[in-house]
């Protein structure tokens, strides 16, 4: 299992970037995809969904479960990677750069809450699988 820094995470294991324009990238992390196993579908929300942090805003699905996406902050959403309708897998070959979807967050002080790379492996590894 990986855990880049430079990345902000959340318990729910999903990951955020912080991108220069203002705007966060959000997807699953390494871990989840890993627990969750060849994914099949994902539905991410749709754009211009309002979503408060920890809200369950979309799914992933796997062939032999499936599970919500949390959005680790609060925000509008700008924008949804269209590949994965087609690709799920994408999420199964390199989590973090098959993102989910983008948000113009409203309250850029969530992401003090949120967890570094060391501390999400610690959340990780203590994740019974």
């Amino acid at each position: 299992m990986t855990a880049p820094s430079g990345l902000k995470y959340s318990p729910a294991h999903t990951w955020l970037k912080q991108e220069a324009d203002g705007t966060v990238t959000v997807g699953i992390t390494d871990h989840a995809q890993e627990t969750l196993g060849d994914l099949v579908y994902v539905e991410a929300p749709a754009v211009g969904r309002q979503v408060k942090k920890d809200e369950a805003c979309g799914i992933v699905e796997s062939v032999k479960t499936a599970s919500d996406v949390h959005t680790p902050a609060s925000g509008v959403v700008i924008a949804v990677n269209a590949e994965l309708a087609d690709a799920p897998e994408k999420i199964n070959a390199d989590a973090y750069a098959a993102w989910i979807f983008k948000l113009k967050p409203s309250d850029p002080a969530e992401f003090s809450g949120l967890l570094d790379a060391d501390a999400y492996q610690k959340v990780a590894d203590a994740d019974p699988q």
